[in-house]
């Protein structure tokens, strides 16, 4: 590995703060994550989001610890530089110290992450502590946790009352204060999430959080365009892939059909 293909560490994450604004996508296969390492992405997050894009439930709350474990290891052998993070699924880390840090354990045993995410604010202070003292880097998660869905009763802005940001401006400052490398803030004011990224030493991640962030982060599916219909404000489509795949696959049936397809250029 050359000079410039230097791996990504959460250490060297963490040192970017004020530096270099950080690019950071979803991703859940081993071709895109090849594809996004060659690019230059500092960070790949394997997001339960998958849950959804890849394996089709209706939000997060379904995928298991095996099937993020299964895609983190794909994710893993199509990367050489970028830090790889591995999403902790529901009821992966809530029961117990141990349990978070025998599941998170397995995520970089097994499955090759780097590191781990995990939803929650000051609440997961002490969990956040025992990872990072055990040698598992933790990306901390606060604004808008989508596995808390059932009791936000749906996926609506956090932190817009005066005692909602000063909540979640404890809640950075907590995660912080226990060992975490960076922070995702989703679904927050753009003056909230500037306020958050000024109050901690940590590169604070945005999905919806405001351009003041250290970064950004986006489902890769909403970037190129793969779904259509809605599409939350904060996401910009730099493609538009599924009309462009759709059209594929058309041409395709409709030569099979005709039977122009295989020609004799395909043939042995």
């Amino acid at each position: 590995m050359s000079a410039e293909e230097t791996k990504w560490t959460a250490a060297r994450i963490t040192e970017m703060k004020g530096r270099q604004k950080l690019a950071c996508l979803t991703v859940a296969d081993y071709c895109m994550a090849r594809m996004m390492d060659e690019a230059g992405l500092p960070l790949l997050l394997v997001g339960d989001s998958l849950a959804m894009t890849v394996l089709g439930y209706p939000n997060t709350l379904p995928v298991t610890l095996d099937a993020m474990l299964h895609h983190t290891a794909a994710v893993a052998r199509g990367v050489r530089r970028a830090l790889v993070v591995a999403d902790m699924p529901f009821l992966s880390y809530q029961v117990s110290t141990a349990q978070a840090l025998e599941n998170a354990g397995r995520f970089l045993k097994e499955a090759g992450a780097d590191a781990v995410k995990l939803e929650g604010g000051s609440l997961r202070a002490p969990t956040v502590r025992a990872l990072t003292a055990n040698g598992i880097p933790v990306l901390a998660h606060i604004g808008i946790t989508p596995q808390s869905l059932r009791a936000m009763g749906s996926y609506k802005v956090q932190g817009k009352t005066p005692r909602e940001a000063e909540i979640l401006l404890q809640d950075a400052r907590d995660l912080a204060e226990a060992g975490a490398f960076a922070l995702v803030l989703e679904g927050l004011p753009a003056a909230l999430g500037g306020a958050i990224t000024a109050a901690v030493p940590i590169p604070t991640i945005s999905i919806g959080a405001g351009p003041q962030c250290d970064g950004q982060i986006l489902v890769v599916h909403d970037l190129l365009g793969l779904f259509e219909g809605f599409t939350p404000k904060f996401v910009k489509r730099y493609a538009n892939l599924a009309a462009s795949m759709k059209t594929a696959f058309s041409a395709y049936r409709d030569e099979v059909e005709r039977g122009v397809y295989p020609g004799p250029e395909h043939c042995y």
